[in-house]
């Protein structure tokens, strides 16, 4: 709709799990490498836990398309929300195991160990991935965990991942699901993304697109959209996406704060509002040392430096 107007060659700011576009923060990297090294080294249970839109299944996508786990056989649950017999069903068919297997969870169980350790001896891993674990019923975590336990004396058949959101830690500590709590074998959490990273979230998009953020953002723009995201990465996307398209109907570029107050006031996201949890809301000053320059005028008086300097010792590139 906009690509040409911005000099773009693909949509940047779409809300599909796309790997390409991932930013790979410290935090990311660290999931990232709990993810692949679950799925490869065949752990009983990895956890990835984030707020909503924080890039949880992003991420997942990335660790399955890994050279790591190319060649593991994966089964990815997006929608856990199931009754038992209806998960036994998903089973019995990602595993092509027999119509008998799809009615009794006793023969399905028995049908898949048999497939699980043909797999193995052949060098192959089969890894259960469920996306939204959040949302599985106890009833289906139970399942999970009996899963958990389809193993030989040396080592797992089945890893397993449940990526969700923190209630999924809470449910988690519930005496009644303390033997799943004892398989988790690692556990990683996505946080949301600070002032910097979401300038490097924005320019990157931009960057793999075909155009400089430079060009369509302001850097008052940039901060004004981290302020009322919360560094969420989808609400920035969303909150993105939806400036570009009202500043190509207005002919406007670089696109500025005006633009995007104009967005968040329509999708009701409020100053403030959207500030991460133990972290400072965007426009808080940090302590300084005695006789040090207000943060502002440091700023000022380094051109870019607030963001180059600190982007180029974590490693992003952006303005």
């Amino acid at each position: 709709m906009y690509t040409d107007f911005y000099g773009l060659s693909e949509l940047p700011f779409e809300l599909n799990p796309n790997p390409k576009y991932l930013l790979l923060t410290a935090r990311h990297r660290e999931a990232l490498a709990n993810l692949q090294y679950g799925i490869s080294a065949r752990k009983s249970l990895t956890l990835l836990l984030g707020e909503a839109g924080t890039g949880k299944t992003t991420l997942v996508h990335a660790a399955l398309q890994s050279e790591s786990c190319r060649s593991a056989r994966i089964l990815h649950l997006a929608n856990p929300v199931l009754s038992r017999s209806e998960f036994v069903e998903f089973l019995a068919r990602s595993f092509a195991l027999s119509p008998d297997a799809s009615r009794s969870k006793t023969v399905m169980l028995a049908e898949l160990e048999s497939v699980l350790l043909d797999q193995t001896a052949h060098g192959i891993t089969t890894a259960l991935v469920i996306d939204e674990a959040q949302s599985l019923p106890d009833e289906l975590l139970e399942e999970v965990r009996l899963l958990a336990n389809i193993e030989t004396p040396t080592e797992k058949l089945l890893p397993l991942v449940l990526a969700g959101q923190p209630e999924l830690a809470a449910r988690l500590n519930q005496f009644s699901l303390r033997q799943l709590k004892q398989r988790v074998a690692l556990r990683c959490t996505l946080e949301v993304l600070d002032l910097l990273e979401t300038s490097a979230y924005i320019a990157g998009r931009l960057r793999m697109a075909g155009g400089l953020v430079t060009d369509i953002f302001t850097r008052e723009a940039v901060s004004l959209i981290y302020e009322r995201s919360g560094g969420v990465p989808r609400t920035i996307s969303v909150i993105a996406d939806n400036a570009m398209v009202t500043g190509f109907a207005e002919g406007t570029k670089p696109i500025g704060a005006d633009i995007i107050r104009i967005v968040c006031d329509e999708f009701e996201l409020r100053p403030g509002g959207g500030a991460a949890r133990g972290r400072p809301a965007a426009g808080a000053q940090p302590k300084r040392a005695p006789g040090a320059p207000p943060a502002k005028a440091a700023a000022a008086a380094n051109g870019d430096g607030l963001f180059a300097a600190v982007g180029k010792k974590r490693g992003f590139s952006f303005f």
